[in-house]
């Protein structure tokens, strides 16, 4: 078969065919007396093995030693290709994201695509000092989209920056609530704190909603953050978590003061004393966490916290009584 014929019948062009018999990967048999180059079955088949091996981004090189050397395995080759095939996958993907967010951001000209590639660069930077200016720019400078702030946020762990991205979100729009409680779910501990940290800082009823969420979490540290947020906006779902707090001797003086400050009105006030009275009365509750429950009544206005003041300062514990009878005397003096 004359090579006009295969390039028509096999799809590959007759300048492709020559390039291939230059390299040696695939030679014809024989020529016509005109001198024309024939190719045989075998030349026809060995092409398809060519454009085979191509299909899976092997060199023409790699597919000369394949289909030439009797000891070649493929497995080392197929490795190389799967893990070359990855990087290229994740470089694309990470190209598809920074053109999705600068069209997220909606530039009206060159410029403004040309200052959010170069804040988006400067998030991703190794130096913490680029990384703050991006944050603090991307508030004054030219809008960056919510997505890469929240993922910025989210694996942030200089400190100083953290602080600057929080302060950006919050001054982002309400869009951040909702993917920053993406990552209260992460399996990783430092995103999921990160994640309430965020949200902690965020106005408005969307980043409240989220924190009431939050207060159901599998992770202690979350419901924190989130209750003592929670409790100093006067939200009362967050007194459950405060009080175990108290008792865990986790953050328990800043807990206890967002307490104070639920304690607005007396109806929640009593229940909040009887909620730490009730704490103290079971039997699992052991000595120190007695002591902080005590010291939390203090910042409790209302009867029901100065009878049960009265009745700690009789109480057989005689740490918990002195601190209950010296509390007593400050409520008296005011």
């Amino acid at each position: 078969m004359l090579i006009g014929e295969v390039a028509r019948r096999s799809g590959v062009s007759a300048r492709m065919l020559r390039h291939y018999e230059s390299l040696g990967l695939v030679r014809p048999s024989g020529r016509t007396g005109s001198g024309y180059r024939e190719y045989s079955r075998e030349d026809i088949r060995r092409i398809f093995h060519v454009e085979s091996l191509r299909s899976l981004g092997l060199s023409l090189r790699e597919i000369g030693r394949a289909l030439d050397e009797p000891g070649f395995t493929p497995s080392a080759l197929v490795d190389d290709l799967i893990r070359r095939t990855r990087e290229r996958i994740a470089a694309e993907t990470e190209l598809l994201t920074r053109l999705r967010r600068i069209d997220a951001a909606d530039p009206g000209g060159w410029e403004d695509v040309l200052q959010a590639v170069a804040l988006l660069q400067a998030l991703g930077s190794k130096s913490a000092d680029a990384r703050q200016r991006a944050a603090l720019s991307s508030v004054h400078e030219a809008a960056l989209p919510v997505e890469a702030l929240v993922e910025a946020a989210l694996s942030e762990t200089d400190t100083n920056v953290a602080g600057a991205l929080r302060w950006a979100l919050a001054r982002s729009g309400d869009d951040a609530a909702e993917l920053l409680a993406e990552g209260l779910g992460s399996p990783v501990a430092a995103v999921r704190v990160r994640a309430v940290q965020a949200l902690t800082e965020l106005p408005g009823d969307a980043a409240t909603a989220q924190l009431r969420h939050a207060l159901a979490s599998s992770d202690a540290v979350v419901r924190g953050y989130a209750a003592l947020a929670l409790g100093t906006q006067g939200v009362a779902d967050a007194v459950p978590t405060l009080i175990d707090m108290v008792v865990a001797g986790r953050n328990d003086t800043d807990a206890a003061d967002a307490l104070s400050v639920l304690a607005g009105d007396t109806a929640t006030a009593d229940r909040i004393a009887a909620a730490l009275v009730g704490r103290l009365a079971h039997d699992t509750t052991e000595a120190p966490a007695r002591g902080r429950l005590t010291q939390a009544l203090a910042g409790i206005p209302g009867t029901r916290a100065s009878s049960a003041l009265a009745e700690l300062s009789r109480d057989a514990d005689r740490a918990v009584a002195l601190t209950a009878a010296y509390l007593l005397r400050l409520r008296a003096a005011r």
